[in-house]
């Protein structure tokens, strides 16, 4: 359909695309839509990034791994968080964050291992991170009981702007005692 089509409206039909889908669209998605190659369609992509960057748009497109999204230039929170007025949004608490650290750096992971490393229960921290979609059930463990997994989600990238997992720091770049680093690694 779109092999035929002038690069700046194809362009623009992925524009509106992300636009309308508002959660990451991936590249073979896309592909599929407009009939094109997937690594002419990450060639666009790319493009429009620079596009959007060059030119200070008022949003951007962030890449997640191998899908992107349309979001807003974090420059301009102060302004967007007055229209919004962020009811009933807070930050995460410091259980959340212990919790959802464990998760990201040992994904996939079971309850009682998220709580034996925290020495707590962590039942409604994991549903307090679940309802704001930064964690997802990933599946059940082949054993008995079989105890859920969990591991992060798009949003968990997207709230820290990353852009894949490789991209979260070291455990060494902490700092935090090798005794530490050894209880999270095993």
């Amino acid at each position: 359909m779109c092999e035929n089509v002038d690069k700046r409206e194809v362009k623009a039909i992925i524009e509106a695309l992300l636009f309308v889908w508002g959660d990451p669209l991936s590249i073979k998605d896309i592909s599929k839509i407009l009939e094109i190659k997937e690594n002419k369609v990450e060639q666009l992509l790319e493009e429009m990034i620079d596009d959007f960057n060059y030119n200070r748009r008022g949003i951007k497109i962030i890449r997640l791994e191998n899908k992107y999204q349309l979001c807003t230039r974090p420059e301009h929170y102060p302004w967007i968080s007055k229209l919004s007025q962020q009811k009933g949004t807070k930050s995460l608490s410091t259980a959340a964050l212990e919790t959802l650290s464990i998760i990201a750096y040992k994904q996939p992971i079971t309850k009682n291992e998220i709580e034996r490393i925290r020495g707590v229960r962590c039942d409604k921290v994991i549903e307090t991170l679940m309802n704001k979609e930064l964690v997802e059930e990933k599946g059940r463990l082949e054993k008995t009981g079989k105890p859920i997994i969990y591991g992060t989600t798009d949003e968990f990238l997207r709230y820290f702007g990353l852009e894949s997992l490789s991209d979260l720091p070291e455990l060494k770049d902490f700092n935090i005692t090798d005794e530490e680093i050894n209880n999270v690694e095993e």
